[in-house]
């Protein structure tokens, strides 16, 4: 995850735009599932987004994590909120996510305006 945030942003908002553009109905009925997921239900839309950050931690997706990570960043997910999430996502998903933690450390120190290593 060595780019920046707004890096990132631009280039998925590019890509998703692009992506949609193809008018494919598959990807498209996806991309609003997907969509409709995180918005509030019975669970509400912060929570949501903990357990997308959590899976995606799992699943050991850069690009996912970061994005979660963003979202609950504006959703006002706090720091400790934060590491309790990881420590899940590191029981469940074991040793193997310890390089998507770092990463995902550092992203949110980014966001929060710290320095990482």
């Amino acid at each position: 995850m060595n780019q920046s945030s707004n890096d990132f942003n631009k280039f998925r908002e590019q890509m998703n735009a692009r992506i949609l553009a193809e008018d494919h109905a598959v990807i498209k009925r996806f991309f609003g599932v997907d969509t409709l997921a995180y918005q509030d239900g019975a669970l509400n839309v912060k929570t949501k987004e903990m357990l997308g950050l959590c899976a995606s931690m799992v699943m050991r997706c850069d690009d996912c994590i970061r994005y979660h990570i963003q979202k609950c960043c504006e959703l006002g997910v706090t720091r400790s909120e934060f590491f309790d999430i990881f420590s899940v996502a590191l029981t469940v998903g074991g040793s193997i996510v310890i390089p998507h933690l770092r990463r995902a450390v550092a992203v949110l120190d980014e966001l929060e305006g710290k320095t990482s290593l």
